[in-house]
């Protein structure tokens, strides 16, 4: 009995665990059954999921893409223009370069030049100092008095000291004993006669003799108030007849009356008497004039010096009294001096300056010639 309860005991166990295992088992199959809903969910939701951030990261890119475009952009044209830019500076440093090169090789040029200049100088100084001889020295003397002479003639108008100068400059060319000379010495004799000829104008004394006279102005007496001539008049005659006696009593009562009332008519223009105003603008006029005559005497300028003296001896005649010694004399000075002539026309150059130039000329280049080939 006891063997029979174990033995149903053990297998009411195994039918229990049989029966555990069963249920075990349903419930897995229960468990499988319900695993696919929920994992399809899963999966849908993953989908959705994965098109929203394929969709988030398609839209990053284009945005991105779409930055990078505009960057790329920006910097190509920023690269353009920063190469325009030095385009432009490389072309304005060339410019600039070639001006200064062009400069720098116009300076070396004048430089070169000026230093040749110098050489040939300093090679006819040379030369000079080699080869000079008493009539070298003669040379150079007659050459410096001949273009003193015409610095006296053109800017000073001195002809005398012209003259003077051009004839010792032809005794130092005569001292020289040269007949290659006498072409010189024939233009030297043409320009002494030619100064001779001109007529020398006494300027200084011209102006003191106008400067005594403004000194005179003020001491000429004025002239009275000029009337014209009185018209003759014929006094009436008392007659003897007696029926004229109207008449010889009106010529007598006429007769009574001038020795009280005189009355004269005179037919003309009468020049009245100056006023103390207009006396002093006279002479101060007379004066102006005078002053401008001495300025066309060192000008030069014959016109205007004979004109302002006429009309000073016209304001003289008019208004100063010509009865008097000092005005008679006043005007006949100037007069005189109306018809002095103050312009001269000078010779338009001196012969003798560019023949003498050149003679000296030949003789230093000949001697440059002669001293370089000697350094040969």
């Amino acid at each position: 009995m006891a063997n029979n309860n174990n033995q149903k005991t053990e297998s009411d166990k195994k039918h229990d665990t049989s029966q555990d295992n069963k249920q075990t088992t349903d419930n897995k199959t229960k468990a499988s059954a319900s695993v696919p809903k929920k994992s399809s969910k899963t999966g849908a939701v993953a989908l959705i999921l994965s098109i929203l951030i394929g969709t988030g990261l398609s839209y990053e890119i284009y945005h991105q893409s779409t930055l990078y475009k505009n960057e790329i952009s920006q910097l190509k044209q920023q690269i353009q223009q920063n190469q325009k830019t030095l385009d432009s500076r490389l072309e304005s440093v060339q410019s600039q370069s070639s001006k200064d090169i062009a400069q720098v090789g116009q300076q070396t040029k004048v430089e070169l030049d000026q230093n040749q200049k110098s050489i040939k100088s300093l090679q006819m100084a040379v030369a000079d100092m080699k080869g000079r001889s008493p009539n070298d020295w003669l040379l150079a003397e007659a050459d410096y008095l001949v273009k003193l002479s015409a610095r006296k003639l053109y800017l000073e108008h001195d002809i005398f000291s012209a003259t003077e100068l051009l004839e010792n400059a032809d005794q130092r060319i005569a001292s020289l004993n040269d007949p290659n000379l006498f072409p010189l010495r024939q233009a030297m004799a043409n320009d002494i006669t030619a100064l001779k000829a001109l007529p020398i104008i006494d300027r200084d004394g011209l102006v003191l003799r106008l400067m005594s006279l403004q000194k005179q102005v003020d001491k000429l007496p004025l002239a009275n108030a000029i009337l014209p001539k009185e018209s003759e008049v014929k006094k009436p005659v008392v007659s003897s007849d007696v029926s004229d006696w109207k008449t010889n009593l009106l010529t007598s009562l006429k007769e009574f009356s001038e020795n009280f009332i005189t009355f004269r008519t005179r037919d003309g223009n009468v020049t009245p008497l100056l006023s103390p105003k207009q006396d002093f603008y006279l002479r101060e006029n007379i004066i102006a004039k005078l002053d401008l005559a001495i300025r066309a005497v060192y000008d030069e300028k014959d016109g205007i010096y004979s004109t302002a003296l006429e009309t000073a001896s016209d304001w003289s005649h008019s208004y100063f009294d010509q009865d008097s010694t000092s005005v008679q004399q006043f005007e006949n000075t100037l007069k005189t001096l109306s018809q002095q002539k103050v312009q001269v026309t000078y010779p338009v150059k001196l012969q003798s300056q560019d023949i003498l130039s050149k003679i000296i000329s030949d003789k230093l280049s000949r001697k440059v010639t002669s001293f370089t080939a000697e350094e040969k």
